[in-house]
């Protein structure tokens, strides 16, 4: 599954952002979705985590309340909706996939990201 995000900008504190998140391959839809940020000199972190099915399961405390993650498994896509947006949200947006959550975590793959710069 090769997965390529998109939706990215220059946005000031308080504003939204919707990222979006194309897929290509038929095993997609079977597959847990997460998305990562990683800001300059700092770790990856996953933002948001998505069933296969179409269930949110996790949310970073950093963006609880603010972000909401969904997915379009006709479309091969999932969104990350961000709003509220702060500086400190400000890094490079990837998503990555796998069968599980587990395999999820282990994966360090790093699809075509999207960067999101938060002026205040």
């Amino acid at each position: 599954v090769q997965l390529q995000a998109s939706g990215g900008g220059l946005v000031q504190a308080g504003g939204s952002l919707r990222l979006s998140c194309v897929a290509s391959g038929s095993t997609f839809r079977f597959n847990v979705v997460g998305w990562y940020r990683q800001a300059p000199g700092k770790q990856r972190e996953l933002v948001a985590r998505i069933s296969s099915g179409g269930s949110p399961n996790y949310y970073a405390e950093s963006v609880t309340g603010r972000a909401t993650i969904s997915r379009d498994n006709a479309k091969s896509t999932v969104y990350l909706q961000m709003n509220s947006l702060k500086p400190e949200d400000t890094a490079v947006y990837w998503c990555n996939s796998a069968r599980t959550a587990a395999l999820l975590a282990s994966s360090s793959s790093r699809g075509q990201g999207t960067l999101v710069t938060v002026s205040s």
